[in-house]
């Protein structure tokens, strides 16, 4: 099976790390979080595996080199100038024919990639499958509810409730007609144009961990769980 991780991101928000390391490549205990990405694909199945870049490309293919010692195969797609999340699939379209996994290179996740590409392949009338994930946000104030001029009640900071893109998406080859070659291109706007096209978006919620590592704050909590979590499972290996 196929999967593309995008790894072209600055990662401003986490400078200064990132002026030395790209975001991907940010250790996480005794690996980079693209090694535990890596991984934890092979383990559900996928086996060839495209690296898009951009921003300092070349430390990928020196970290990482060919993915023998992963065992994978890795290949690079190297863009010219930024083409957003969407763009530099169309740099590997002749590669990607058959469905595939796409993954934003800065999350760490233990979600099971292959149950949800399998259960995504199985929706037969979309080209994209995207994966969601319930965030609760703690509000930092009481809401006050009323009728009028009269207080029915209060709620004491109450959670709010998002549900966020997860960067986790399945496409298939068909929808490269939706997306235009050499041109800035997000998944945000394949989704309106799909939506406004009256093409089928498959969805499918995820309910493992799941962390965007943004900013110090999300960093450091990704090295705990890592820490915790995934550092047994790759000793059994």
């Amino acid at each position: 099976m196929k999967a593309v991780i995008l790894a072209g991101g600055l990662g401003e928000r986490l400078r200064p790390f990132t002026q030395i390391i790209p975001k991907p490549l940010l250790p996480l205990g005794d690996k980079a979080l693209l090694e535990i990405q890596i991984d934890h694909l092979k383990k559900h199945g996928f086996n060839q595996i495209y690296l898009a870049t951009n921003y300092k490309s070349d430390y990928f293919k020196a970290y990482l080199g060919d993915g023998q010692k992963y065992g994978v195969n890795l290949y690079y797609s190297e863009e010219s100038k930024p083409l957003g999340t969407c763009g530099p699939l169309t740099l590997l379209k002749n590669k990607l024919t058959e469905p595939f996994l796409l993954v934003n290179g800065d999350i760490l996740t233990n979600a099971d990639f292959r149950t949800i590409f399998i259960e995504a392949v199985k929706e037969e009338e979309s080209l994209l499958s995207i994966v969601t994930k319930i965030i609760l946000t703690p509000f930092r104030f009481g809401n006050v509810l009323s009728d009028g001029h009269y207080v029915t009640g209060i709620e004491e900071k109450p959670d709010l409730r998002f549900e966020i893109l997860a960067g986790i998406y399945i496409l298939k080859p068909g929808i490269f007609r939706f997306i235009p070659e050499d041109t800035y291109f997000g998944m945000d706007q394949l989704i309106k144009l799909l939506l406004k096209s009256g093409v089928k978006i498959h969805k499918l919620i995820l309910k493992d961990y799941w962390i965007d590592i943004g900013q110090v704050d999300d960093y450091s909590e990704a090295i705990d769980f890592y820490n915790r979590h995934f550092t047994h499972e790759i000793k059994k290996q």
